[in-house]
C-alpha cells in the first residue's frame, strides 16, 4: 500500500515566508550566475523541506513549498539538496524532482546530513556558495549546523527562530520546573546554556525564605541575543533585524532570521523584510 505524505496547513504568515525565501533566492541566482571573476557554483539547501507543497489554510488549496518554488527559480541553481525526516514526505520529495539529475533528495535527520553530505559540497575554497533554510517548527536544529555554515564563510542562512516551542517547554516563569530533557533541547540549539542569563535576571524582590528569585525577560531580549550571537560566535558579518511571524490571534510563533557574509545579501533582504513586516492576515 502507498501512503500518501501529510501535508502541513500554513496560514497566512507561512505563505509571507515562502514568498520572503523565493524571492531572495531569485535574486541571489541571479547575482551569483552573473559573477565571472570568480565563476561561482551554488546551491539550494532545505534541510527541514516536507512534503515539497502545503496546504492553505484559508484557502484549502496546494501551495508549493520552499523546494518546488526553488526548482523554478531563473536561472537555477546548480545543485539542489532536499532534506526530511519523514520517510513519506521524502518520497514525495523525490517525485517532485522527478529525473532531474541536480536534486538530492535525503531521508534522514538534517543535523547529521548537512554536517556529513552536503555542507562539504559548498566550500568556500572550492568556489562553492550555497543558500540553506533551515524552517524547523520546534527547537530541533543543532547549534552546530548554524555555526558551522557560519564558519564556512560560503553558507547563507534562513532560519526558524521558534519562540513558541520555547515558551511552552523550556521559558517558563519556574525555570526549576522545566523538564531536564526540555532544557538539553534548548541548549542544542543554543549550543550551551549562556540562554538562561538571558532569559531569566534576578529579581529585586525576595520570597518568604528571603531568597531572590528569576524574574523571566521578555522574548524580544532572547531574540536580540541570538542576533548578536550569529554575529559574534558564528561568525556571520551581516544579520539584519528578523522579521516576526504570527497566528491568527496577532502572536508571535516564531521569528525568521537571516545571515550571511555580504553586504548586498544583507541589504536586499532587509530591502524584502521591510516590505512584508507590516503586512496583516486575516
Amino acid at each position: 500500500m502507498t501512503h500518501q505524505p501529510q501535508y502541513d496547513q500554513i496560514g497566512y504568515w507561512s505563505e509571507l515566508k515562502l514568498d520572503i525565501i523565493k524571492e531572495y533566492a531569485s535574486a541571489y541566482s541571479r547575482i551569483i550566475s552573473k559573477q565571472a571573476q570568480p565563476k561561482l557554483y551554488h546551491i539550494y539547501i532545505d534541510a527541514l523541506a516536507g512534503a515539497g507543497k502545503h496546504v492553505s489554510r484559508k484557502k484549502g488549496e496546494f501551495l508549493p513549498g520552499s523546494p518546488e518554488n526553488a526548482l523554478h527559480v531563473k536561472p537555477p541553481f546548480r545543485e539542489y539538496h532536499f532534506i526530511d525526516l519523514d520517510k513519506e514526505k521524502a518520497k514525495s520529495l523525490e517525485r517532485l524532482a522527478g529525473s532531474r539529475s541536480d536534486v538530492t533528495v535525503y531521508h534522514g535527520d538534517c543535523n547529521q546530513v548537512l554536517l556529513q553530505e552536503v555542507y562539504p559540497r559548498a566550500k568556500y575554497e572550492d568556489y562553492r556558495r550555497a543558500l540553506c533554510v533551515l524552517d524547523p517548527y520546534g527547537l530541533h536544529i543543532d547549534w552546530e549546523i548554524i555555526y558551522t555554515a557560519g564558519q564556512m564563510k560560503s553558507v547563507d542562512i534562513f532560519l526558524n527562530f521558534p519562540v513558541a516551542d520555547m515558551n511552552r517547554n523550556v521559558l517558563w516563569h519556574k525555570s526549576e520546573e522545566v523538564l531536564p530533557g526540555q532544557i538539553e533541547r534548548m541548549n542544542r540549539f543554543w549550543g550551551n546554556e549562556s540562554w538562561r542569563n538571558i532569559a531569566y535576571i534576578p529579581s529585586r524582590q525576595k520570597n518568604l525564605f528571603g531568597q531572590k528569585e528569576e524574574q523571566k525577560e521578555p522574548m524580544e531580549k532572547v531574540v536580540e541575543a541570538y542576533q548578536k550571537r550569529l554575529k559574534q560566535v558564528a561568525g556571520f558579518q551581516y544579520v539584519p533585524q528578523p522579521i516576526a511571524m504570527r497566528n491568527r490571534q496577532n502572536a508571535v510563533i516564531y521569528y525568521l532570521f537571516f545571515a550571511s557574509q555580504k553586504p548586498v545579501a544583507g541589504n536586499i533582504v532587509t530591502y524584502i523584510f521591510d516590505k512584508y513586516r507590516d503586512r496583516r492576515g486575516n
